[in-house]
């Protein structure tokens, strides 16, 4: 007799169908996992071999063969212990098989026949949703997927509840939707000192999802101020959330089944390797540019990063998406993300001060800061430059706009966007920093003196058509908050006092 059970494995976010096959016949005793199984499958018989002697049961003296097929596809990962598991005790009598046909399947065993938790619960309990079966899966990982919107989940702790539930002895019941604390959201601009000219060019950041530099010398608040961009974000869209979430479950970033609205916020270290940021490994796993996929992803100290690995952000910067190719592997994860960069003026970090300033300037403020490639400055909205805050800001008790506040502002400028969209038709463009091609051209519209100015701004400073037409986001996003059809020559000046143009200038 053979006995089927149903379960996946992982190609990047797509789930593929696993067809695991058990038979158990006559011969010398034997456990063996064929189907293309790595080391961490093929260990799967003896973790399967332990939990069942936990319960009190041995696996017959006979010739066991457990099969993945499709034969061809690489089966990776522990989460074939419970699949494995279900299918000899389907095949020894002690659970009904017909039980188990309108399930998937996935879990680890450990030894005393406790499941434990493992990656990418969620992509599976959408598959499960869209062929209409139900989820069988760690106890801890119900919430993932209730979210999915899965009405037949079974999460078990252990190997023993879920063949009691089988048996009708016990009732597993139906795990409940868990929502993460939202914990950055606590972080407020008004703890902010000064930099009210930055605290501007965030605003307008986070109304059109622009990209943002910030340049200044160390402890001048740019980490604080790209910290607290998350409180001037609207929260994520059901959908956004359900999208970002299942990368998160794929990188095993989801704790306990609980998903976020906030939007994610990444912060690699400046020795991250291009892997690490950009996607990839043995596995093709996801990488931050993915994990910050509908949010912000922060790099401090810009230029210290390695310059390979700076340069494999612009593909994905241009296309929300990035592609990861191997030897045995090609996945495209999405990676719409917002970038905010921060950099000392110099790699002593005080350029602009005689008092403080080394003997080398400029020329150690060049070389610093030409770590950076054009071709990268160029996909970079807005570049400020964030000054030393002066004693006199520090003492001043008096309280400044509130995130809050400010959010508002943000919410109205994207409620615009979004209505603009939908009456063009283009229902899947929420903002500004996603406009391309003729839909440019026709939502902005630029009054004569504006339209000069900008021609000539970029004649004179040689910018490409790239930062020709991000100025024009700019712009129409300055214009969105401000309430304005048209764009004027005021929201040009301000785009165009965004864009850093070299050679250098003293902060």
């Amino acid at each position: 007799m053979i006995s089927r059970i149903n379960t996946i494995a992982f190609n990047g976010l797509e789930v593929l169908n696993v067809d695991l096959q058990v038979q158990i016949s006559s011969g010398l005793p034997a456990f063996t996992i064929v189907g293309l199984p790595d080391k961490a499958v093929a260990e799967s018989k003896e973790r399967v071999r332990a939990a069942l002697n936990s319960l009190g049961l041995s696996l017959p003296a006979k010739r066991i063969t457990v099969n993945l097929a499709p034969a061809d596809l690489l089966k990776e990962g522990s989460h074939f212990d419970l699949p494995v598991a279900l299918g000899i005790l389907t095949n020894m009598g002690v659970i009904p098989m017909e039980e188990t046909d309108k399930y998937i399947v996935l879990g680890e065993l450990g030894l005393d026949g406790s499941i434990i938790s493992v990656n990418g619960v969620l992509p599976v309990a959408i598959k499960a949703n869209e062929q209409n079966k139900g989820l069988i899966c760690p106890e801890k990982q119900g919430s993932e997927a209730v979210w999915a919107g899965l009405k037949d989940v079974i999460a078990a702790n252990n190997l023993l509840q879920l063949i009691n539930h089988f048996k009708g002895s016990q009732i597993i019941p139906q795990p409940e939707a868990k929502r993460a604390e939202e914990k950055l959201l606590e972080l407020d601009l008004k703890d902010v000192k000064g930099q009210e000219s930055a605290k501007k060019a965030l605003e307008v950041a986070a109304a059109g999802a622009h990209n943002m530099l910030m340049i200044g010398p160390p402890g001048s608040g740019k980490s604080m101020l790209a910290q607290r961009l998350i409180s001037i974000l609207p929260p994520l869209s059901p959908k956004e959330a359900l999208e970002t979430s299942m990368i998160h479950s794929i990188a095993g970033e989801l704790k306990d089944g609980k998903i976020s609205f906030q939007r994610p916020y990444r912060d690699p270290h400046h020795s991250a390797s291009t892997p690490a940021l950009v996607g990839g490994g043995r596995k093709a796993t996801p990488g931050e540019i993915s994990l910050a996929h509908n949010g912000v992803l922060f790099l401090d100290e810009l230029p210290e990063f390695n310059k390979s690995t700076l340069e494999a952000l612009r593909q994905p910067l241009e296309n929300g998406c990035v592609s990861i190719s191997r030897v045995n592997a090609h996945t495209i994860y999405p990676a719409k993300f917002q970038l905010i960069a921060a950099m000392n003026p110099c790699r002593c970090g005080h350029f602009g001060n005689p008092e403080l300033e080394c003997s080398r300037a400029p020329l150690c403020a060049e070389e610093y800061q030409n770590k950076i490639s054009g071709p990268l400055l160029d996909r970079i909205d807005i570049t400020i430059e964030v000054p030393a805050v002066s004693p006199w800001d520090l003492a001043n008790v008096k309280e400044t706009e509130s995130s809050k506040e400010i959010l508002q502002r943000v919410l109205q400028a994207r409620k615009i966007q979004e209505n603009r969209f939908k009456k063009l038709n283009y229902p899947q463009l929420k903002t500004n920093s996603e406009l391309k091609g003729e839909l440019l051209e026709e939502v902005c519209i630029l009054e004569n003196d504006a339209k000069q100015l900008l021609i000539s701004f970029a004649e004179k400073n040689h910018l490409s058509a790239r930062a020709y037409h991000r100025t024009l986001r700019l712009a129409r996003t300055i214009a969105d908050l401000q309430n304005c059809e048209n764009i004027l020559k005021l929201h040009i000046a301000e785009a165009l006092s965004y864009r850093k143009i070299r050679p250098l200038k003293r902060i």
